[in-house]
Formats: C-alpha cells, structure tokens, sequence
C-alpha cells in the first residue's frame, strides 16, 4: 500500500485539475489518477469552448455585466425550477472570481465567437478551447508539483467508518493500492456505459450517440453508490443536445454540435415537425433537443433550411445534404417526399411578416395558426438549394451523481464521509434537476472543484 500522497484526486478534466492545483497551492502532495491515455486526457473538458460567468461590469474578455438574479433566472428558465437554489447561487456568485483565477493559472481568453453563439456579455470563451484550457492547467499543475497517471482506472475505493480507507486503480495490467489521507471524486458521469444507459432510458438509449470522453463510464459513481455513499439525481437526466447524425458513436466533441434548429424547421422521419424550433436563443434551449430527438421514433430528427439561413450559424464539422428541390432533399434524407413537402408548405404558408427577423434576437417573427408555433425567426422555407441535416441524440454527461454540500462534501446516511469531495459532473445533478445552460458545467467544475480541493488540503494537512 502506497501512501506516499495527501490526496488522489480521480479523474484529469477542468475540475479535477482546479482541485489538483488549489490543494497543491495549500501545501498538499496531490496525485491526479487519469483512466484515459495521455493524448485523450481532460474528459469532457477537452471539448468545451466557454464557461458562464457573472459579473459586475467588464471583466475580460466580458463587456456590460451579468447579475447573479440574471444568471439564476436563466437557470431557472431552462431546469423548470428543478435546481438546488443554495448551491446554483454559490456557484454564480463565485463565478466571478473564477475568472482572474483561471487566467493566473494559464488559461487565455478570445472575443466571444459570433452567430448563435453570440454570448459576448455572459460567457468568456477560451482560446484554444477546452484543450488549450485543460493544456495550460496540466502545465500549471506539474509547476507546482501534482503528479499525474495515465491510463489509471480506478475500480474501487474502500469505505468504512465514514473514511476512505484506501482505493484500488489499474495500470496495464498491474493493480496498485493507495492510502491518500483524502480523496476529491471529479471522474465525470456514466454515460459512456451503454449497457447502464439502457436500464435508466430503455432500448431507445442503444441509439444515443456520446459527443464526450469514451472514458467516463461511471465505475467509480457505481462503486461508491453501492457502498451507500449519498445519491441525487434522476438516471435518465442527462446534459444531452441534437447533434450530426453523422458524428462517431463516442468523442465527436463540440464540432459535431448542430446550431441551426432556430432557422429552420426539424421533423421527424415521418416528416412531421414536433415542437417550436424558435422558443427561445439557442444557447439557452440547445440542450433540451437531445431530449426532442430520444422521444421521436428511431430517435432521429432532420433539419430542413434553405440558402438565406446557410450562414446564420456555427457549421457542423460535417457538410450538409444539399438539394435544388424540397422533394429531392427528401429522397437524399430518406425521408417521404409527399409528406415534407406538404410540412414545408403548411409552414410556409404559416409565415407572416417577416421584417423585424433579426438572428441573434428574439424577433418575434413567429408563425400564425400552426402546431407546433414557430415564435421567433419564422420566415418561409422557400430560396433554392435547400439543406438537410440528419440529428441525433448526443449525450454529454448525466445527471445521476454524488450528492455534495456547500464544501463539496460526500456524506453516508446524513454524515459527512470525513475525507471525501466531489467536483464536475460527478456532482453536477446536486445543482441541475433537468436541462443545461450554456457553459454552466464549466462554472460548476471550476467553483467546486477549487471548493473541493481547499477543503481536502485542510483535512490532510
């Protein structure tokens, strides 16, 4: 048994790196247990572009201000109200101060990008994204003297007594035991297992696609949950968005994201379009088509646009289908013929003025008299060629976690498990009920992974 660390922490992505350098920064000696090689280091982390801030006035890269009463009613707005509003707010309060933080240990900063993700007052964007931000973290971690495993899957973590006692990983095929005196669990949700996703979605889950890390498949979530390690969450609440149905079955990423739902119509593959695609700004109504999509049969939607709108948005890494006819774009999507262009003319004729269309507005320009309403950005499907994108559900981390305090403390049976803290996605279900905010995640990781890495330091040292 190896105890030569104060603190494990599990897993190699934003908030088990701002958890390795706080507590290295308080003294520790930190040891960061990676499942994933080298080269794919950094979770989910590796694929983001921005993290959600508030603040007072110009920060950064920031213009204007953002409130914290803003930033919780965005919330709000997309969690229904199914959000823990004690550790939301602590997360936006502190976002604040996350930002010159994160620029003193390496991170760098651009102007917000543009088109539907046009979030220039409200989220900073990272130059380089995730990646450039989780490279510049593992640089500032090795400065300050966090070592760092590769390709080290941790199976098990022994608790008794309220204490974890020690924890098992596997490297190659040599199996190693260590004694931290704490341990910070920041090793993502279990949305890579396919098998556990089918038992909280059913059957349906076999066609979701994972945009994230291959390697966040929940073990250590499992283990610990069986041990009776305090839970929260719903299995079948997920940070889930529509993406190409062309991506790869797991590690798309971010490019693989599809953002032009508000100027088109989305059907399903019978042709039949299934809710408002223009209910609110993109970035806060992205993440509930993932959702859209699992519900419609085969859990497939196409997006249907034409050539005005073709550079209104962020591109998917893939290409559209492209057609000189709304029945040719049917016959090249599989999609009826008959029936997607009787949907296109009923929407067309639905269309009203559309002056006041503004892209990065609500504009009003909205449909009249059609089920499912178009509310906003509703202009008439009708200037040659026309484009197709095919849509499926991408999930990128569950919900289902480890339930957490205010000092990102686990707890068994309504106590504290003395020397154990959760961070990221692990957790991220003890703040979001349901539905995403763009760049919240983010927010959550880097705020209670520094929690959770102070508060392990204190009780090691």
């Amino acid at each position: 048994m190896n105890n030569l660390y104060d603190i494990v922490v599990i897993g190699g992505g934003n908030a088990a790196l701002c958890a390795a350098m706080t507590a290295a920064e308080d003294g520790a000696k930190v040891l960061i247990l990676e499942a994933a090689p080298k080269a794919y280091r950094g979770g989910n982390s590796r694929h983001t572009r921005n993290f959600r801030c508030m603040h007072s006035g110009p920060l950064g890269p920031l213009i204007e201000s953002y409130s914290e009463e803003e930033y919780f009613a965005d919330l709000m707005k997309v969690t229904d109200g199914k959000t823990h509003e004690g550790l939301a707010r602590m997360a936006i309060r502190r976002s604040e101060e996350c930002l010159p933080w994160m620029e003193s240990h390496g991170v760098r900063f651009q102007p917000s990008l543009s088109g539907t993700l046009s979030l220039a007052r409200t989220n900073a964007f990272f130059l380089g994204g995730g990646k450039g931000l989780v490279n510049a973290y593992y640089r500032t971690a090795a400065k300050l003297g966090v070592d760092v495993e590769y390709d080290a899957k941790v199976t098990h973590l022994e608790v008794e007594d309220g204490k974890v006692v020690y924890l098992d990983y596997v490297q190659g095929e040599q199996t190693h035991r260590l004694a931290p005196k704490a341990v910070v669990v920041a090793s993502g949700g279990f949305q890579a297992d396919m098998d556990w996703l089918a038992r909280a979605w059913g059957p349906a889950a076999k066609n979701f696609l994972i945009r994230g890390t291959p390697y966040n498949r929940g073990v250590v979530l499992a283990d610990l949950l069986e041990q009776g390690v305090e839970q929260v969450g719903d299995p079948t609440q997920c940070h889930a968005v529509a993406i190409d149905g062309r991506a790869p079955k797991f590690d798309g990423g971010i490019v693989t994201r599809l953002d032009c739902v508000p100027f088109s119509i989305v059907v399903n593959k019978n042709a039949e379009r299934f809710y408002d695609e223009g209910e609110d700004i993109w970035p806060k109504r992205y993440a509930i088509w993932g959702r859209l999509v699992a519900t419609q049969p085969d859990q497939v939607g196409y997006v249907i646009i034409d050539a005005k709108s073709l550079e209104l948005f962020m591109p998917s890494v893939f290409p559209p289908i492209k057609a000189d006819t709304i029945e040719e774009l049917a016959q090249k999507m599989g999609l009826p013929a008959d029936g997607l262009r009787d949907t296109v003319d009923t929407f067309n004729a639905a269309c009203g003025d559309t002056t006041g269309f503004h892209p990065t507005d609500l504009d009003g320009v909205s449909t009249s008299g059609l089920t499912p309403p178009k509310t906003n950005w509703a202009r008439p499907i009708t200037q040659a060629p026309f484009y197709g994108y095919s849509l499926r559900t991408g999930v990128t981390f569950t919900y289902l976690g480890l339930k957490v305090d205010d000092a990102a403390q686990c707890s068994m049976g309504n106590l504290p498990v003395r020397n154990l803290w959760a961070a990221g996605e692990t957790m991220a279900g003890s703040i979001l009920g349901k539905g995403y905010l763009a760049g919240f995640g983010m927010t959550i990781g880097t705020v209670f992974g520094r929690i959770a890495g102070k508060e392990a330091a204190k009780y090691a040292n």
